[in-house]
């Protein structure tokens, strides 16, 4: 049987430069779902309006609403788009050792790379400076992704791309910006060039939204 296909697009309430919400606007894309883009600037606290409060009471982003649904949480929501629309597929393993490795990768994607790569690069895009402590922690994660990547295409080690590999590349992708330049890690250079090379795979932008001049 096919899997269901929505009925109306699904929205995705997003920051354009959030890393968390790009992870799903990539799988939106790479699923090939309809969905819409709705921008909230953060900048401008409107993530604290009583309108995205009622999706969100944390006033964070990225929210999904499929038809009366509402989800938040980056991860979660990876998890509801592969089971509902892609289930059975190699974007999330079904058995219980890939399922913990899967896993894992959560975790480091809402641990270690927060405050070691997304961090510093918000602090940099803002013309701040960067923390060392900060770097040190991202420089601790890319180098246990280069061993893991060692004689692997993917994350999971599959002979496809995964939930792992979609939480993970997209802050990884700018780690530049954040001071660690890919250039000494060939295999996450790699591997995010081949992430970048899928069909439906987006940017992520690299420049803050503007923010609009306060009234006097």
């Amino acid at each position: 049987m096919a899997p269901p296909t929505p009925t109306t697009p699904l929205q995705l309430y997003r920051m354009p430069i959030s890393g968390h919400c790009h992870r799903v606007e990539l799988m939106l894309s790479m699923l090939g779902l309809p969905h819409e883009l709705l921008d909230v600037n953060l900048l401008q606290g409107e993530h604290r309006r009583a309108e995205h409060l009622a999706l969100n009471p944390l006033g964070q982003v990225p929210v999904l609403v499929d038809g009366t649904l509402v989800l938040s949480d980056s991860n979660g929501i990876l998890v509801y788009l592969v089971q509902r629309y892609a289930p059975g597929s190699a974007w999330m393993p079904q058995d219980p050792v890939g399922l913990a490795q899967l896993q894992r990768w959560f975790s480091l994607a809402a641990g270690l790379l927060a405050p070691g790569i997304a961090a510093p690069r918000f602090a940099a895009l803002n013309g701040r400076p960067v923390s060392e402590a900060a770097q040190a922690t991202g420089k601790r994660l890319l180098d246990f992704m280069e061993g893991e990547l060692e004689g692997r295409a993917w994350l999971l080690g599959g002979a496809a791309p995964s939930l792992a590999d979609i939480a993970m590349v997209s802050y990884t992708s700018q780690a530049h910006i954040a001071g660690l330049p890919l250039a000494a890690y060939p295999r996450i250079a790699a591997w995010v060039a081949r992430m970048q090379a899928l069909p439906g795979y987006v940017p992520l932008a690299d420049q803050l939204p503007a923010v609009a001049p306060v009234a006097p």
